[in-house]
């Protein structure tokens, strides 16, 4: 049996998802755990869609039962082993005729529950949107770059506390030397519904950490209403000597090529200046690793300094902190959110 479902009690189901829409539709963003099964390809879909543009609807459907006919023995074998108890949620972009299609092409398969998506994908980015407008409890952790702030949110999720890693969901460390080492960003749509999932899965009541960042991480843009919520949370501003910072970022960064680390600092080279850029780049080729550090620190500390300074000094709560104390950093930190006067 075919049930059409409303987008908030279609997520609240838990039986899998497949997404039939095409591959290039699926890659630019989908909800997050669902499986991509699509009924056309690009190429394929590109030839519907004209169809049913220059002559007629008629003529599109027509195309597309000719294009798929081959395949659908194939749908239905790769959504029985997607779903082997025959229980199975189905979306395509506007909720229409191929999420139908496949709908009904698996009902009449002996898949026991089949259930579509009302609007479809469509629907869901409406409803991930909306979501960042409602209220968060958000703590946020700050500091000048090579504080160790990611490290220490892992220590806080040890400790219980909810933690959304805005930096791991973009694949992105937030810097021109940021992408060193990660896999390739996802587009902003998708990173937005990355973060709709995280937030769903913290429990409402309770505070959520970040770590600061600008409203952009590499080449992903924070949803303009969850960056307010972030600039408008108590900002805990760890302090670590320049210096501390320096011999992290060596450590973290040190381990990549040089060719990769002179592309980063070119890359702000216009922000540092051309003195700095060529000191920088002549301190890498001599190996001068703590150098290259101390001189793009300077460029990025006046950067958060500035950010920094947006927010409601009243919110920010300075922490002083050294390269091997984040443990207890963290312990600091649940217990400075758990008291009132913090």
């Amino acid at each position: 049996m075919v049930k059409s479902l409303e987008i908030e009690e279609f997520l609240q189901r838990t039986t899998p998802i497949i997404d039939v829409r095409s591959p290039k539709e699926f890659a630019q963003g989908h909800i997050p755990g669902a499986h991509s099964l699509p009924l056309f390809t690009d190429e394929e879909r590109a030839v519907v869609g004209t169809l049913y543009k220059q002559q007629s609807r008629d003529a599109a459907v027509l195309e597309g039962l000719r294009i798929v006919g081959p395949k659908l023995a194939g749908i239905v074998e790769e959504a029985r082993s997607i779903a082997p108890d025959g229980r199975i949620r189905v979306h395509c972009w506007r909720g229409g005729e191929r999420s139908g299609s496949v709908a009904w092409l698996l009902d009449k398969a002996g898949f026991a529950e089949v259930q579509t998506l009302r609007r479809g994908y469509k629907g869901f980015r409406n409803h991930v949107l909306a979501s960042f407008h409602e209220p968060i409890d958000l703590l946020v952790l700050g500091g000048y770059t090579g504080t160790g702030k990611t490290e220490t949110l892992r220590h806080l999720h040890l400790l219980g506390e909810q933690v959304i890693d805005l930096e791991g969901l973009a694949r992105h460390k937030g810097s021109s030397f940021g992408a060193l080492g990660e896999e390739p960003q996802p587009s902003t749509e998708h990173f937005e519904n990355l973060l709709w999932a995280a937030i769903a899965s913290t429990k409402r009541g309770r505070p959520v950490w970040v770590e600061d960042e600008s409203v952009m991480i590499g080449r992903c843009k924070i949803p303009q209403a969850f960056f307010d919520h972030m600039r408008g949370a108590v900002l805990y501003f760890a302090e670590m000597p320049q210096q501390e910072r320096a011999e992290r970022l060596v450590a973290d960064y040190g381990k990549y090529p040089k060719e990769q680390l002179a592309e980063a600092i070119k890359r702000i080279e216009k922000r540092i200046g051309p003195q700095h850029c060529k000191a920088a780049l002549q301190a890498l080729e001599e190996g001068d690793l703590r150098t290259v550090a101390l001189l793009t620190l300077r460029y990025y500390d006046k950067a958060y300094l500035q950010g920094a300074a947006q927010r409601d000094q009243s919110n920010v709560k300075p922490i002083p902190v050294n390269k091997s104390d984040f443990p207890f950093l963290a312990i600091q930190l649940k217990n400075a959110c758990q008291t009132p006067s913090a």
